[in-house]
Parts: C-alpha cells; sequence; structure tokens
C-alpha cells in the first residue's frame, strides 16, 4: 500500500513513478481530485470547531450576565450537527481514498528501468554457459514421454487442462529437488518454516493479491479461504500485524508448498508441458528487514537463488525487470531465467522482489526501533519452482538415448 499522507504531499513526483508502472493517468487524477475535496472539507471542518469552542465559551458569560441561552443552544447544536456531517464526509473520502489505494501497484526503485514488458528487461550478466550437444536436444514433454515421468493425459483426466501427474524417476525427483532446495537454503541461513497452504482475505490483502487479482486465486467456497498462490502470502503474514523486537531482523525464511493460480491471463501461452501449471511446487526465500539493510538482503537472496542454479550445474541469467512487468507489490525485481536446451531459450525460473514497506503497511508489520515503531520492509524470491528446475534438469541433462543423468547433488535424495 502506497503511503497516502506522502503520495499527498509529493504527489506529481510520485504520479510521475507510477506512470511508469502502467498506472492510469485518470487514476491518478481521482486521487488527487479526492485530496483536493478533503482539504477544503478539512478547512470548513476546523473553522466550524473553532466556531463551536467560541459559541461554548460564551455560555458562562452568559450565565453571569442574565442573557437567555436558547439561541445560543439551537446555534450551538445546529453546529454540531454540520460537525459530524463533515467527520462523515471525511471518513468517507479517506474510505474511497484507501479503496483506490489498495488498487496501486508499489512505486518503483529509481535503477528501475522504464518499459512495459519483458521485451525491455535488462540483463545484467550470465553464469555458466549454456549445454551443447551433438544431436537435437528434444523438449521436456518428449523426455517424459520417454522417460514415463510426466504423465500429462492424466492429469488432465484427474482435474482439468494445465494438471499433470509426475511418476517413477521424475516424482522421485520433484521430492529429492525440494529437500535439496530446503537443505541449500538452511546451510545460507534460512530458517525452514512449513505453513497453511490456504489463507484468508487478511492475507491476501496484506501481500497485495487481493484486491485487483482475485480472478487469479481459487477461492474455497463457503469459507474465507483460499489456496495459496505462492509461500510468500503465508510466509509473509507469519508477522502481520506485529510489532517485532528490533535485534530478531532480519528475519531469513525458506519454505516448501504447492502453489495454486488460475493464470487468468495466460490464456494460449505455454500449454503444451509443464511450464505454466494450476498447481505447481516451489520453495520460496522471504525476508524482513529493516529498510537501510533492504538492499543488502536483496543481493544475498539473489546469490541465494543463482547459487543454487549453479550447484545444479544449470546456466542462467539474471534479468532487472523494467517497471512496467514487475509484480503489483515489487519496487525491483531481478528474475533468474534458466537456459532451456531443448526450447533454444532463457525462461524465468526465479523472481526475486524487494517490496520495501509496501506490503509491511498493508499488513502493519512493524518492528521497535528505540522508542517508536517503524514499518519492516519485506522481500519474497523463488528459490526455486521446482517444476520448472525438474524440467531444466531434463532438458540439459539429457543424452543422445533420451535418458537423463541426474546431477550429483541430487543423487543422495535419490
Amino acid at each position: 500500500m502506497l503511503d497516502l499522507r506522502q503520495l499527498e504531499k509529493d504527489f506529481e513526483t510520485i504520479a510521475a513513478a507510477l506512470k511508469r508502472r502502467g498506472v492510469d493517468e485518470k487514476v491518478l487524477e481521482k486521487v488527487k481530485a479526492f485530496f483536493e475535496e478533503k482539504k477544503e472539507v478539512q478547512k470548513r471542518l476546523e473553522a466550524a470547531q473553532a466556531q463551536q469552542n467560541a459559541k461554548s465559551r460564551l455560555f458562562g458569560q452568559y450565565k453571569r450576565e442574565g442573557k437567555d441561552l436558547g439561541a445560543l443552544q439551537k446555534e450551538v447544536a445546529e453546529n454540531k450537527e454540520r460537525i459530524a456531517a463533515m467527520q462523515e464526509e471525511l471518513r468517507l473520502l479517506d474510505q474511497k481514498l484507501f479503496e483506490i489505494a489498495a488498487t496501486i501497484p508499489n512505486i518503483p526503485d529509481p535503477d528501475v528501468p522504464d518499459g512495459t514488458g519483458e521485451e525491455d528487461n535488462v540483463e545484467l550478466k550470465r553464469v555458466l554457459e549454456p549445454a551443447h550437444f551433438d544431436f537435437e536436444p528434444k523438449e521436456h514433454w518428449e523426455l517424459a514421454q520417454a522417460n514415463g515421468w510426466i504423465d500429462f493425459e492424466r492429469g488432465v483426466k484427474i482435474a482439468k487442462s494445465r494438471f499433470s501427474a509426475l511418476r517413477f524417476e521424475g516424482a522421485r525427483l520433484e521430492r529429492a529437488l525440494i529437500n535439496y532446495m530446503l537443505d541449500f537454503n538452511r546451510d545460507r541461513g534460512f530458517e525452514e518454516v512449513y505453513v497453511p497452504f490456504m489463507v484468508n482475505d487478511e492475507s491476501l490483502f496484506a501481500t497485495g493479491q487481493l484486491p485487483k487479482f482475485a480472478d487469479d486465486l481459487f477461492k474455497i467456497e463457503g469459507e474465507n479461504l483460499y489456496m495459496i498462490p505462492t509461500a510468500e502470502v503465508p510466509v509473509t503474514n507469519l508477522f502481520r500485524d506485529e510489532i517485532l523486537p528490533a535485534d530478531t531482523l532480519p528475519q531469513r525464511l525458506t519454505a516448501y508448498t504447492p502453489c495454486f493460480r488460475k493464470e487468468a491471463g495466460s490464456a494460449g501461452k505455454d500449454t503444451r508441458g509443464m511450464i505454466r501449471q494450476h498447481q505447481f511446487d516451489k520453495v520460496e526465500l522471504v525476508c524482513i528487514t529493516r529498510p537501510e539493510d533492504s538492499d543488502a538482503v536483496f543481493n544475498e537472496m539473489v546469490s541465494c537463488a543463482s547459487d543454487l542454479l549453479t550447484s545444479l550445474g544449470l546456466a542462467h541469467r539474471h534479468m532487472l525487470l523494467c517497471a512496467g512487468d514487475m509484480g503489483f507489490s515489487a519496487a525491483k525485481t531481478i528474475d533468474l531465467e534458466v537456459w532451456l536446451p531443448g526450447q533454444g531459450k532463457y525462461r524465468e525460473i526465479s523472481s526475486i522482489s524487494n517490496t520495501r514497506d509496501f506490503q509491511a503497511r498493508r499488513g502493519k508489520i512493524r518492528f521497535k526501533d528505540q522508542k517508536r515503531n517503524r514499518l519492516v520492509n519485506t522481500l519474497n524470491g523463488s528459490s526455486l519452482a521446482v517444476g520448472r528446475t525438474l524440467i531444466a534438469i531434463m532438458e540439459n541433462y539429457q543424452q543422445r538415448d533420451g535418458s537423463i543423468i541426474i546431477p550429483e547433488p541430487l543423487r543422495r535424495y535419490l
């Protein structure tokens, strides 16, 4: 959530930054109009309150002088009604401002490049050389069929399209990857947590999924519960409505969860294979930190996810997302894209974001800084999307005969 007081104070600067995110100018003009209306009502309210105070002080004087109090009492009562009406008007304006602000994304950091989509993202660096083959590499769905690892047809039969079932070594490798990722992150100082796979609407509001992205969520009928779109939601909300001791920060957490997404805006994209599913496994990194430590923690998280890919021998690149391609809550995002030789391109496998105090303000997550309470910064990142890592291993470690070599770090888990 944006800081409305800061937005009102520095409207033009913040509005210009939000336009980089693609926020409609009409929305910003509406916010500005509400600010101006609120200022006028506040001015009238203060004048009425000053008048009320002045008239209230006359009662003693009228009594001493023996004057009739009837007219004065009537004026005071009428003015009291006007004050109550203006206070209600202010309350409604604040509510409207809150409702609009809840749909406006975070302000991009100054070093985030301009742009509207992935073609405007900036490559920062590449790690490892892509695998080379002396044969035509197959895509993961061809390898899945040859090895029996992924059963697409039965996944659809059980549920619907964009669901699949893992079998044999595919199922074992999925489990091995989850355990390896959690152990890797624990060795890097992240505390392992296990959280609910369903959350309430307060939790989804805090991390920015509601109200704007309700169509992407699977809601439990008759309950104030939703299937989680990512572990970021329950892990961040562990601290919702709390004031944390300063000496407990940063909180570095990692969690495995399945994730559930309707993929409402992805019709026609990645319909073949396991790239874009309604249900997928992910290991997540979440950090809660002081604002002054936020950038350093962000870099730690990027390094952790990148080093994990490197440990598996998977070539990848770091992409700084442009303003128009970032997630709703993010102020800055670096995506890690893994090389998929079957597709002959890099594909996103991890997204690490710094949301600054955007989620903390929505979720009232604070820390005690000496005698005052301050908002924390929250950060989140994939470490990694497990299904996409499975795909990357299949395509990068495939052999001419269609068999797949298991990367050395995973063998002890198998």
